[in-house]
């Protein structure tokens, strides 16, 4: 494997490395298209040959199905075309850049409901931040509370308290887990100041959820006059949907020093103004809100993005960051340094596939090669010059104090700075402005998922990005621990994508004549994710009601397109399961990860897509709904155990246990069928149904034992077993009655 530097410095800053499995995956590119072409060729035959419109209409519909997986599977070589791995040595930064010439980082982390984002997971991530090994003065945390919370601003107070005494035992003790939550809950070297530091912590955490468990702040707790005026801004008339703008300064670096005397980092805390008469575009327009208050406030070159419970797992982040911001001869055009999602009390087989390896890393490694991975949110350093125009095409904001190359030159407390943050935190000084918010300049609207739609629309401007994946994650985040938490954020992503796709900045027209087909099609491949539900329906219900009836519309065993069919199965099966395993994963976790995309199939982004589709006829919709990141101890325990959970009525589940229901139906009642008459001779004609339909029950097993076997609170809710049921059978009735008169 030959290996390219990409810095003419003499000391490496970072290094590329095309992958081995380029040249292979190619070939096998080619091949694997042409059995797809010749699947489609057969099903169009069969169509348009059809001697009763219900054969017409099954050769149509496997049509469709296998077109929608075809150009999901094409679109998806776009990541394998050019992957790249790269290496960074952040021990040689400091000898090309010398530490008091770092950037100042500004870091973002946005929050919006204190009873399903839990203070203290808050707090716990900007302590992990601002312990930084970085100057401390050249930090400034902006924590965004879109929900307005007095909850939320009281846990910051008492973490800006905290920190003065973490911050310096970090750095003492040169611990890598500056995240309070998770290095006392590692194995850590014991000592009498340690124990005074966990002491601390635990009586802030205890006073922290006492106060969320109440609702409301304690005056004991209030200790001084400017805290007890910060909360008296919260009024009868404040609610989450209709406030005022609060800006308030807990930390500042040129007045504040920790308990050894040195600086500490700035820490904002900001609520922007809502009123139900304007607009607030979500999580992008928060993020928006961030951008121009901080730029009044601190301006800092480089922007780090932060999910409220992705904490820093590793001090030295910002140096692998710079070893790219660094490097003169990439610098001009890059837009982004992008870390992969990693994430922390995923149970052994990772049975809801909250990895999503494919997603954070596979896909990102082929991106890599191309034009640069797609934004996902957090655990990403931004170059703020990106948010103003494309590298040769500058947006001028519409005041200076907002251009990136301004000088912030007074105290951050200052009455003329605080008063003009507090104005372009209004809720109309986007309207009142030129508009330009979130279509020319930050984080754009059009879809809920702003982090996919921004970095697209980024990168459709001329900009580059790179993926940063070091042998220890950058971040660490949670993961939600129950079935539809996992569901209704794959939803959510359903209905976001489908915005983009589905718009006049569609990735398979706007984004291949500005990106080049080959990343056009990548992010094609997210933006109609969610129609894999039609192909993922067809099979998991239509060979199964045909089996049912002793219909065949396969080919038989010794037929040659079953060998063609079986190439297909085995070869995507063999390639997505190898490329999982390449990436560090295991077996078990790469069929956690298969059963989850069929899961999905059937749920998710059906009713994504039908959200989507009520969006588009003006239908009310429920909008962006937070994933809890509460953990209940039953709900966790099972999750350790690696147990579904249930537990829930939802409308999502019925199609789900259908599935399940009709797939092992057809399964039995087939086998018996063709026992009774004869056994193989007449199981060649149905042997690809019957394969489809066991290779679903074996995937269904989570779905039975919740049904019928377990007892506990996370099983399938009784009413939701009645309604499958009653519409399983349903289903395979009036199927029967079909197709027994057209097939007789």
């Amino acid at each position: 494997m030959e290996e390219y530097a990409t810095a003419k410095q003499p000391l490496l800053l970072h290094t590329l490395t095309p992958s081995r499995r380029t040249l292979a995956n190619r070939a096998f590119a080619l091949v694997y298209t042409c059995a797809i072409l010749a699947v489609l060729c057969r099903h169009a035959a069969a169509a348009l040959g059809s001697a009763t419109f219900l054969s017409f209409v099954t050769s149509a519909t496997l049509f469709i199905a296998d077109l929608v997986l075809g150009f999901g599977w094409l679109s998806a070589q776009s990541f394998r075309f050019r992957p790249v791995h790269r290496r960074v040595f952040p021990e040689n930064l400091e000898k090309v850049v010398k530490r008091r010439d770092f950037p100042a980082l500004d870091i973002f982390i946005c929050t919006a409901d204190p009873y399903k984002e839990p203070p203290m997971s808050v707090v716990n991530t900007a302590l992990s931040v601002m312990a930084y090994d970085y100057p401390p003065e050249k930090i400034s945390v902006y924590v965004s509370d879109d929900g307005g919370s007095q909850l939320t601003l009281f846990a910051f107070m008492e973490a800006a308290r905290f920190a003065s005494h973490w911050i310096p035992f970090c750095r003492k003790k040169e611990i890598m887990e500056r995240c309070p939550e998770a290095f006392f809950g590692s194995n850590y070297s014991q000592s009498s100041e340690t124990e005074q530091i966990k002491t601390m912590y635990e009586n802030i955490k205890e006073k922290v959820e006492h106060v969320v468990e109440r609702g409301k702040i304690p005056n004991e707790f209030i200790t001084c006059e400017q805290e007890r005026q910060a909360f008296n801004k919260w009024t009868e008339e404040f609610t989450r949907q209709d406030h005022p703008t609060i800006i308030q300064v807990l930390l500042e670096a040129r007045e504040e020093k920790d308990i050894t005397g040195q600086s500490m980092p700035n820490l904002v805390y900001l609520s922007r103004e809502k009123s139900k008469m304007s607009s607030h575009h979500f999580k992008a327009g928060a993020l928006n809100a961030l951008v121009r208050v901080s730029a009044i406030v601190t301006n800092a070159p480089i922007i780090l993005t932060l999910d409220c419970d992705m904490y820093s797992n590793d001090p030295k982040t910002p140096h692998n960051m710079l070893c790219f911001f660094s490097d003169p001869e990439i610098k001009s055009n890059l837009e982004y340094v992008q870390f992969p999602q990693h994430f922390h009390g995923i149970n052994k087989h990772d049975i809801y596939a909250n990895e999503i390896k494919r997603l954070f890393q596979i896909n990102a490694f082929g991106l890599d090669g191309l034009a640069g991975p797609n934004y996902v949110g957090t655990g990403c350093f931004f170059w703020r010059r990106v948010f103003f125009g494309g590298p040769l095409s500058f947006v001028d904001p519409e005041i200076p104090e907002l251009r990136p190359d301004h000088v912030v030159d007074r105290p951050i407390k200052a009455q003329p700075v605080m008063a003009l943050a507090h104005h372009v935190a209004n809720c109309k000084y986007e309207e009142q402005t030129n508009r330009n918010w979130g279509a020319k300049l930050g984080f754009r609207y059009g879809s809920l998922v702003e982090d996919y739609y921004t970095g697209f629309r980024l990168q459709c401007e001329g900009w580059k990005a790179v993926l940063c994946n070091p042998n220890r994650p950058a971040f660490l985040g949670d993961t939600p621990i129950t079935l539809i938490d996992a569901l209704n954020q794959t939803k959510r992503w359903a209905v976001g994508l489908l915005e983009v796709g589905f718009s006049k900045y569609s990735p398979l027209t706007f984004g291949a004549r500005k990106m080049g087909p080959l990343m056009g099609l990548g992010y094609a491949h997210y933006a109609f994710w969610p129609l894999w539900s039609i192909p993922t329906t067809i099979y998991a219900f239509l060979p199964q009601l045909t089996l049912l009836n002793g219909v065949s519309i396969f080919p038989e065993v010794w037929d040659k397109w079953f060998l063609v069919y079986v190439f297909l199965f085995v070869g995507a099966y063999g390639q997505d399961c190898l490329d999982f395993m390449v990436a560090g994963g295991s077996f078990q976790r790469w069929w956690s990860d298969q059963r989850m995309w069929m899961v999905r199939g059937v749920t998710s982004h059906w009713f994504g897509l039908a959200e989507f589709g009520s969006k588009r006829l003006g239908i009310a919709t429920h909008g962006f709904t937070l994933t809890s990141k509460v953990v209940d101890d039953e709900q966790g325990k099972r999750y350790d155990q690696g147990t579904f959970e249930f537990g829930v009525h939802s409308p999502m589940f019925v199609p789900l246990a259908m599935a399940a229901i009709v797939n092992l139906a057809a399964f039995f009642l087939g086998f018996i069928e063709i026992a009774l008459k004869g056994g193989s001779g007449h199981m060649e004609p149905l042997f690809v149904q019957m394969f489809i339909a066991g290779f679903v029950v074996v995937n269904s097993w989570p779905v039975y034992e919740a049904m019928v076997l377990r007892t506990d609170k996370g099983r399938i809710p009784t009413k939701t077993t009645l309604i499958s049921t009653f519409q399983a059978w349903t289903l395979c009735i009036a199927a029967s009655l079909i197709l027994r008169q057209q097939f007789k």
